[in-house]
């Protein structure tokens, strides 16, 4: 009995759930079955067989080509191909010896005759589908000379059935006409306005954030401003839809993104605007251009504060990031620290993960034993039930321990993360552009006030801890913990740095904050 395998395929989803796989699968095994053949695998398609590339067919010929089986069976011959290219295969399968056999015409390619026959099948196959294409372009070229589209509609227009035209969405379609407006204002980069319109509530089809391609491709569709432009040949079309945008603004868009118009700028850009407060009245200092300099002053009547130049307080940041430096040799040494502390923190929860899983064998074998008590009717219904309840709420409190946080490894990120912000604080603001020094300032710092000429900024924790890191004297073991942490092997003792990481550590187990990315060298 020969080893066979079998394929049926059906062109779309909607064939997939009717009944035409079924029918190929039973008219395959009783031809299976009346030839004395034995179908080792079933091989089941959801693909158009119009052009070459279906990965299961594919993966079947592969399988064949090394004996796997000695023989495939098909339903029809247009189920197995409608282009050239498959048959070719088909047709090599059986010049290698594999017996092809197709159950609905009782067909073989086992001589020259059959398979003339099979390869006119295949022609008339073949032609059927360059006839439906042709049919269908036509169709598709008549819709679009009556000013009717056959895809779905575009972003801010809906879809009234097919042969309908498209009318303008209520909700989607003033965002989209926004869309435009703000392009066109120059205020907005393709990334900016991405997120402005998620701000005011513009999503795609799929209720996700408009991506720069997806944007640009709205502000390139002339189907805004009534015109039909054909997705293949890109011939345009005249619409009966209403237009959402007049040809004007649809022009100075397509300036912008051509890169014909300057894009507008502010007169002034102050490094560090709405970033300092009056220490007095808590407003924000005001910056001003005079003779050359940057002055911040407060701007409110109660206020008759003195102002600062903006190098007074570019010195006090600078002064404050450059405490974040302590120097090669103890920031290796600190970050060994952190290595060394997490090695304990993994051995610890191993230890632990180890006691859960016996806890947990405990409960499931206690399960176990409550079970065969109430089937051999040691306990009533009852009392089965309420200690059958508390035996799942433990069991299950004992699985979300094991599913917990599995490894340290998370926290080690988070610190490494913190350290080398803060290590590589100064040099990041000294080479990085004004909006990535403000966003890097914002990240480390949360006091940031002006009292007269006094210019105040304080770090936050645990960036603040890190910069007094060499004013520690005792290294004295944190009340908080009975946690010790013997120096690593390769540096010297340092209480201080020592006292640094866990006190950084113990931050982040009571604080699950998520830090941002640091801002990049720009």
């Amino acid at each position: 009995m020969k080893h066979c395998f079998a394929y049926t395929r059906v062109s779309s989803e909607s064939q997939e759930d009717g009944a035409s796989l079924s029918e190929q699968e039973n008219l395959i095994s009783r031809y299976a079955e009346k030839q004395g053949l034995d179908i080792v695998e079933w091989f089941r398609e959801v693909e158009t067989a119009a052009k070459p590339g279906r990965p299961i067919f594919n993966k079947m010929v592969k399988l064949l080509r090394s004996k796997k089986a000695e023989g495939l069976i098909m339903h029809k011959i247009d189920r197995s191909s409608r282009n050239f290219h498959d048959w070719a295969q088909v047709s090599d399968l059986a010049d290698s010896g594999v017996a092809v056999h197709f159950a609905n015409e009782n067909l073989e390619l086992n001589s020259r005759g059959r398979r003339l026959l099979a390869d006119i099948q295949v022609v008339f196959a073949t032609d059927y589908i360059r006839n439906l294409k042709e049919e269908i372009r036509k169709g598709i070229d008549g819709r679009l000379r009556a000013g009717l589209i056959t895809w779905s509609a575009p972003l801010g227009y809906q879809n009234n059935g097919k042969g309908k035209t498209k009318t303008i969405c209520p909700i989607k379609g003033p965002l989209v006409q926004e869309a435009f407006s703000l392009y066109a204002s120059g205020r907005f980069s393709l990334h900016t306005l991405s997120e402005e319109l998620l701000k005011r509530g513009l999503r795609n089809q799929r209720g996700g954030r408009l991506t720069v391609g997806s944007l640009a491709h709205i502000l390139n569709n002339p189907f805004y401003i009534g015109l039909i432009r054909h997705r293949k040949n890109r011939a345009i079309h005249s619409g009966v839809h209403e237009p959402l945008i007049s040809k004007v603004l649809f022009d100075r868009v397509g300036e912008r993104l051509q890169g014909k118009t300057g894009q507008k700028v502010k007169k002034h850009s102050f490094l560090y605007r709405r970033m300092f407060r009056c220490a007095h009245c808590n407003h924000f200092l005001i910056p001003e251009r005079q003779k050359g300099h940057t002055y911040y002053r407060c701007h409110t009547e109660e206020c008759s504060r003195p102002s600062v130049r903006e190098e007074a307080i570019e010195e006090a940041v600078i002064a404050a990031l450059g405490s974040l430096h302590i120097g090669e040799e103890r920031r290796k040494v600190l970050e060994a620290y952190v290595a060394k502390l997490f090695e304990e923190e993994e051995k610890h929860l191993e230890e632990a993960r180890s006691i859960f899983k016996c806890k947990l064998a405990l409960i499931e074998a206690r399960e176990s034993r409550l079970v065969d008590a109430y089937l051999e009717g040691a306990l009533d219904r009852e009392t089965f039930e309420k200690r059958k309840g508390a035996l799942l709420f433990e069991k299950r409190d004992m699985e979300e321990k094991l599913e917990g946080d599995r490894s340290p490894i998370q926290q080690r990120e988070r610190v490494e993360q913190i350290l080398e912000l803060a290590f590589t604080a100064l040099l990041r603001h000294e080479t990085a552009s004004d909006d990535a020094k403000r966003e890097q300032l914002e990240m480390l710092s949360s006091n940031r006030t002006v009292e007269g000429k006094n210019v105040v900024v304080e770090l936050l924790f645990p960036f603040s801890l890190l910069a007094h890191v060499g004013d520690f004297q005792s290294g004295a073991p944190d009340r908080r913990s009975s946690r010790t942490l013997p120096p690593p092997a390769s540096c010297s003792p340092d209480p201080a740095m020592r006292h640094v990481v866990k006190e950084i550590y113990l931050y982040l187990a009571s604080n699950p904050i998520r830090l941002a990315e640091p801002p990049g060298l720009r």
